[in-house]
């Protein structure tokens, strides 16, 4: 199902690139488990290109809010099922590579056939239209799990990094809560405090919200 087609009062447009969000649903498995899960899917573009961030349940939702774009490509901010587990369809239907961060194949290969199109560099930069989003290696929650970074719009696509509330779950096979504390301490709280927090999954946050709770996240452990 579509979330809110227009994310303006918190994520700004600029240069006519606006970002969408597209909810989807299914299961998330890992470890022998199964849980129930909404993800949010995040298409940012102009009226002729875009980006798409995550590749959660369902295609034809994700190509319902693209509305026959160019797909430039298919960033994951990580390999569990739930954000990639359409991803090579939809690479198959738009013609877009899937890129993924190297370290993330251990879990891509649990799931996936075959492997990812590309692989993701920290520091390595996709532009559509007038805005760039930056990769930020941000591991801790997966092995490989990224951030993008979009200045231009304020905002930050954490995936499973950091949520509205603190730290992604680190109690399962290939995390680690020291790991995501320091990605979110030297990636993440360094910027600036209005930049807003596009999550993979639940609300928004910013950065400033955030930023605070870290000595009490520490305290909490996972």
């Amino acid at each position: 199902m579509s979330g809110s087609p227009n994310l303006a009062e918190i994520a700004p447009s600029h240069g006519g690139v606006r970002v969408d969000r597209v909810v989807t649903s299914g299961t998330f498995e890992l470890d022998g488990g199964s849980w129930e899960v909404d993800n949010n899917v995040w298409v940012v573009g102009d009226e002729r290109e875009c980006l798409v961030v995550d590749a959660a349940h369902d295609a034809d939702a994700i190509l319902s809010a693209v509305a026959g774009r160019k797909v430039r490509a298919i960033l994951l901010t990580h390999a569990h099922n739930d954000h990639c587990n359409v991803a090579t369809d939809l690479a198959e239907r738009t013609g877009a590579l899937v890129h993924l961060h190297p370290e993330g194949r251990v879990v891509w290969a649990l799931t996936q056939d075959s492997p990812p199109d590309a692989f993701l560099e920290d520091g390595q930069v996709f532009k559509v239209g007038d805005v760039s989003l930056r990769v930020l290696h941000t591991p801790g929650h997966a092995p490989g799990a990224c951030s993008f970074h979009a200045a231009g719009l304020h905002a930050v696509f954490t995936g499973d990094t950091l949520f509205n509330g603190g730290p992604g779950a680190t109690g399962r096979s290939f995390s680690s809560f020291d790991t995501i504390i320091e990605s979110i301490r030297t990636r993440l709280l360094t910027l600036p405090a209005g930049t807003v927090v596009l999550t993979g999954h639940g609300d928004a946050t910013t950065i400033g919200a955030e930023k605070p709770h870290l000595d009490e996240w520490v305290a909490r452990g996972h």
